[in-house]
């Protein structure tokens, strides 16, 4: 750990980035300060938009050409904001790296993974290719990536989102430099997978005395890893402190929001008179593996396995589980979106022997919201158009009803009602994700299966949703598929729930049973790693 009495590593002073757009300017940080002491990890916090990530790649000038920016970053008393592009090519990688927090767009698809991490070594440390084979293969060996003999010519696309993330950290720690930065370097990760990157990092750092500057949505996961924490809101520092302090006595009113996030409060119980709305039986949906000239099945992918589960009218399901449990293809196979074997009865009718037209009916009674509002809403559509689209499809609206069903649904979902002509593109995250519940509530369904619904959320927005959602299934007696790899956020949904590994259901029972009772091994250690007060990894105190 760091020592107050030692200089600052990287000392930024009233920092200032506008992008300039024609004649117009914005400001995306306006006079940020901070210092980061070798050995030390600075948590930097703040919602999206905050200013948090335009802060970091000023440092090492990763921003669009249109980026305007004054102040000092001083790093070993050098001033990077007056240092030519060679300079700063010469330290990024090297002395200073990166951690970018989506992998699968960071890593280039073309080249295996190896050809990427010898770049760095033969680009900064000038070694021969044999040489950085050998050093490429101990980085692999380091962040435990298993059998780095055979990964190392694997493509990006042929790892988990975990195996990415460390490939990631690999290529970040090869030059072994002096301040690493992560920016959301656990954010789309499976719990039990986010803490095995965030120990790693921490043994790594204790291991190399690098200095870390931590980005984060998260409070909860910045409380484990961080010395010290800054906290930004609209571009500016809003609150700099030692962790625990900061976290014991908040001063900010924006902190104290940020802290009072997290998602809390239980659903309305369910009376036990409500009928079985949707349930399935013995249900199995394998993937073939296909290979030689002739396409021959040589194995399967068991996504899904002998799997039964019942859900009432006006109750919610919660599922969990890392990725590859399964749990987006049950949700998929009940809608008949997924073909499977097995039975699926909803509301008593039999679906598992339906055509794709048979099923049409039903299609209004079962929706889903979708993980990535921004993906699953056309960028050429209005609101309006894509509210009502299941209007149109199923023609159950007059043109001059469907504007006001419309309104109302927008209404229903805490959004103005006057921005029906804007485009996706307009709005933020939160209420983009409010649009496609508008779209899914529109059909008056009595089902709606929400696929990671919050995930790609700010805390703040993430409670919103989760009490809008309550709040709708309160009026219209709505029953939910909450599928979610964050506890605590299923934990406020859910008055079941069902864990699944493997394709499989381990466990499965009222939602209080499960947090406080859990049977299974393997719900023990998803809870673990989900609400864990100390990230024992040998951190010690800052000196």
């Amino acid at each position: 750990m760091h020592s107050a009495t030692q200089p600052p590593l990287l000392s930024i002073k009233d920092l200032q980035v506008q992008f300039v757009q024609g004649e117009q300017t914005h400001q995306a940080v306006n006079r940020v300060s901070f210092d980061i002491h070798p050995g030390e990890t600075l948590g930097l916090v703040g919602e999206s938009g905050s200013g948090k990530s335009i802060s970091a790649l000023s440092i090492l000038k990763l921003l669009p050409s249109n980026a305007r920016y004054q102040g000092d970053i001083l790093f070993n008393g050098e001033n990077l904001n007056q240092a030519d592009h060679h300079k700063i090519r010469q330290i990024r990688g090297h002395q200073i790296s990166m951690i970018f927090q989506e992998p699968m767009t960071a890593l280039n698809p073309l080249h295996n993974i190896g050809k990427q991490i010898i770049e760095v070594l033969t680009l900064h440390l000038g070694l021969n290719n044999g040489e950085a084979k050998t050093r490429a293969l101990e980085l692999l060996e380091l962040v435990g990536i298993p059998q780095p003999t055979s990964k190392i010519n694997a493509y990006p696309h042929e790892l988990s989102g975990g195996q990415r993330q460390r490939v990631m950290i690999a290529m970040a720690l090869a030059c072994e430099p002096k301040l690493l930065i992560a920016d959301e370097p656990t954010t789309a990760l499976d719990v039990t997978v986010q803490r095995q990157i965030l120990k790693l990092l921490a043994e790594l750092q204790e291991k190399l005395g690098m200095a870390i500057l931590f980005i984060s949505h998260d409070l909860n996961l910045i409380r484990h890893v961080s010395d010290r924490i800054c906290v930004m809101k609209d571009g500016c520092l809003v609150e700099q402190e030692q962790t625990e302090t900061l976290f014991s006595n908040p001063k900010h009113p924006y902190t104290i929001d940020l802290l009072n996030a997290e998602p809390a409060g239980a659903p309305e119980s369910v009376p036990d008179s409500e009928q079985t709305l949707i349930q399935c039986k013995n249900l199995k949906v394998w993937f073939p593996i296909k290979q030689g000239f002739f396409r021959k099945t040589v194995d399967h992918v068991k996504a899904v396995t002998d799997l039964s589960m019942s859900l009432q009218q006006g109750e919610t399901l919660g599922i969990v589980g890392e990725s590859g449990s399964g749990k987006t293809t049950l949700g998929m196979a009940l809608l008949r979106l997924q073909s499977s074997e097995g039975e699926i009865f909803f509301m008593d009718k039999a679906l598992h022997n339906l055509n794709q037209k048979a099923c049409q009916p039903y299609r209004r009674e079962m929706q889903v919201v979708f993980q990535d509002p921004y993906g699953s809403l056309s960028p050429r559509m209005t609101i309006e158009d894509i509210i009502a689209e299941g209007l149109d499809i199923h023609g159950v609206s007059s043109p001059q009803a469907r504007k006001q069903e419309v309104i109302t649904a927008m209404k229903d979902v805490g959004l103005d009602p006057d921005f029906r002509h804007r485009y996706p593109h307009e709005f933020s995250g939160g209420q983009r994700q409010r649009i496609a519940i508008a779209r899914a509530l529109i059909l008056k369904p009595r089902l709606i299966i929400l696929d990671e619904p919050t995930s790609a959320l700010d805390r703040t927005v993430q409670s919103q949703v989760i009490e809008l959602l309550r709040q709708l299934q309160m009026k219209y007696n709505l029953s939910y598929l909450f599928i979610s790899h964050d506890l605590a956020v299923v934990k406020a949904m859910s008055h079941r729930i069902m864990v699944m590994k493997d394709g499989q259901v381990v466990e499965q029972g009222n939602t209080d049973d499960i947090f406080h009772h859990p049977q299974q091994p393997y719900t023990q250690e998803l809870l673990a790693a989900a609400f864990e007060t100390q990230l024992t990894v040998g951190r010690s105190e800052t000196l």
